[in-house]
C-alpha cells in the first residue's frame, strides 16, 4: 500500500513530560510533572506565564493542566500523551519503545558506584592512573567537585546516576578529546556485560585557578547499547526510505536505521539545522533530538532557563509550518521527563506528550488522541505515514504501537 505521506519530521523534546506515570511510586516520581509544575514555578520566578501560543494552538493545554496555558484550540492539529511500557526513565528506553522496541527488563542502574574489580579492569585496559568520583552525581556538581584534582592528577571523573549510566569527564585540553572517546570506546564493551543503557563521554574546558570556571562543551558523545531491533525504523531503512537524525538520534540507536546525522550544538543550533532540513528534500524521515530542555535546564533544575528554551522552540514553528508541504507530517513528542521543580537531579517517570500537525487537506482536527499504550504508538504512525499500513509487512516482530493516522486522516488506512 502507498504511503500517505512523503516526509516525517519527528521531533522529540528531551525531559519534558507531562505528569507522573501510574508506577512512577515504584521511582519515587509520585507528583512529577515537568511541564505543569514548571508553568507554575515559572510565574512565580518571572511574574508572567509561559508564552506557547503556538504549542497552545496545538492543544498543549489539553494535555497536561498549565498555568496560563488555556484548553483552546484551533482547527488544525491533535494532542495527547502515552504511557511508557518499557521500564526506567532514560533516554535510551524511551526512544528505543518509540523505535517499537519494549524493554522488559530495565537497564541496570548502579547507584553506588561500579564494583573495584570493574573499574580496575578498565583503567588496566587503558593504562590510566587511576580515576576520580566513581559515584551517583549531577554532572555540573562532580566537575566543580573533582576538575581540579583532575587536572591535577591527569584522572579521568567516572561517575553515573539514577539513570543506567557510566559517565566519564574530563578536560578537553588537557586530558584530550579523543583519548576521551576511546576510553570511553572501552568502557562500552565492560558496560555490555553489566547491561548499562549509555556511555556517555562528558568533555569540559576552564581552569578555576586562571580565573576560567569549567563548563560542559557540546562535545559530547553518547555510546548506546546495540538495540536487537527497531520495528519501525527498520522498517523503513528496509523500504529504502531516507532518515535523517539531527543531535544524539544517531548516537542513541547506536547508528542502527539512521542513514545519516548532523550533531548539533544544543537547542539553538538544533532548531536552526531543523528547519534548513524542513526547507530540503520532502521525502523520508527528519528525526530530531533538542537535548538542552534535559541537559541544561532539567538536570539543572533550570526553571527558567528550561521555560525560555520553550518559549524559543515555540517561536520557531511558525517558520516550520511555512516550509512544510501539505505531504510533510509534524509530530512532537518527547522520550522522559525532568521536572525541574522535582526534588534531586535526575529523570522523572512521566507519561510524554504528543502534538501532530499536517496541513494535509484530508486531514480532521482538532483531535484528541487520548492517552496511548505505549511510546511505541509514535513509532507506528510515522511507519505508516510513509509506508502505508505495514503490519502486514512485519512478519517477524509484532506490531506493539498503533497508529493515531486514522483518527487524524479521516480514518483512511
Amino acid at each position: 500500500m502507498s504511503s500517505l505521506f512523503e516526509r516525517v519530521i519527528w521531533i522529540v523534546l528531551d525531559g519534558v513530560g507531562v505528569g507522573a506515570l501510574p508506577d512512577a511510586a515504584d521511582y519515587q516520581d509520585e507528583g512529577s510533572n515537568t511541564l505543569g509544575n514548571l508553568s507554575h514555578a515559572f510565574f512565580q520566578k518571572v511574574g508572567r506565564p509561559l508564552r506557547l501560543p503556538h504549542l497552545e494552538a496545538w492543544g498543549l493545554g489539553n494535555i497536561t493542566p498549565m498555568k496560563g496555558i488555556s484548553a483552546q484550540l484551533t482547527r488544525e492539529g491533535a494532542f495527547g500523551r502515552a504511557l511508557e511500557l518499557s521500564g526506567g526513565k532514560d533516554t535510551t528506553s524511551g526512544h528505543w519503545e518509540m523505535a517499537g522496541l519494549i524493554l522488559k527488563q530495565p537497564f541496570a542502574t548502579y547507584p553506588n558506584g561500579f564494583s573495584k574489580e570493574v573499574v580496575d579492569r578498565w583503567i588496566s585496559e587503558n593504562q590510566l592512573p587511576g580515576i576520580l568520583g566513581n559515584k551517583a552525581s549531577s554532572g555540573t556538581q562532580i566537575i566543580s567537585e573533582l576538575g581540579e584534582e583532575h587536572l591535577i592528577t591527569g584522572k579521568p571523573i567516572l561517575y553515573t546516576s539514577a539513570d543506567s549510566v557510566w559517565q566519564v569527564a574530563a578536560h578537553e585540553e588537557a586530558f584530550g578529546l579523543e583519548k576521551l572517546y576511546s576510553i570511553c570506546q572501552s568502557a562500552r564493551k565492560i558496560c555490555n556485560e553489566l547491561q548499562i543503557g549509555r556511555v556517555i563521554a562528558r568533555p569540559f574546558i576552564g581552569n578555576p585557578a586562571q580565573g576560567k570556571p569549567f563548563q560542559r562543551t557540546y562535545h559530547r558523545k553518547d555510546y548506546a547499547q546495540k538495540p536487537a531491533s527497531l520495528p519501525y525504523l527498520d522498517a523503513l531503512s528496509q523500504a529504502g526510505v531516507p532518515t535523517l537524525g539531527i543531535g544524539k538520534i544517531s548516537n542513541i540507536f547506536a547508528g542502527r536505521s539512521i542513514q545519516a546525522n548532523i550533531d548539533t550544538s544544543g537547542n539553538t543550533d538544533g532548531i536552526s539545522v531543523l528547519l534548513e532540513q524542513i526547507k530540503g528534500p520532502s521525502r523520508g524521515l527528519i528525526f530530531c533530538n533538542l537535548i538542552d530542555f534535559d541537559m541544561l535546564y532539567g538536570h539543572r533544575r533550570d526553571i527558567v532557563g528550561f521555560g525560555n528554551a520553550l518559549e524559543e522552540f515555540d517561536q520557531a514553528i511558525p517558520e516550520m509550518k511555512k516550509s512544510m508541504k501539505s505531504t510533510d507530517l509534524l509530530i512532537i513528542a518527547s522520550d522522559h521527563g525532568n521536572d525541574p521543580t522535582f526534588r534531586g537531579t535526575d529523570h522523572t517517570r512521566e507519561y510524554i506528550p504528543l502534538i501532530s500537525y499536517t496541513s494535509s487537506p484530508k486531514s480532521v482536527g482538532p483531535v484528541d488522541l487520548g492517552i496511548r499504550k505505549s511510546f511505541a504508538d509514535v513509532g507506528a504512525t510515522v511507519a505508516h505515514a510513509l509506508l502505508g499500513e505495514i503490519s502486514s509487512q512485519m512478519k517477524e516482530t509484532p506490531v506493539i504501537g498503533t497508529s493515531w493516522i486514522p483518527e487524524i486522516m479521516g480514518h483512511v488506512s
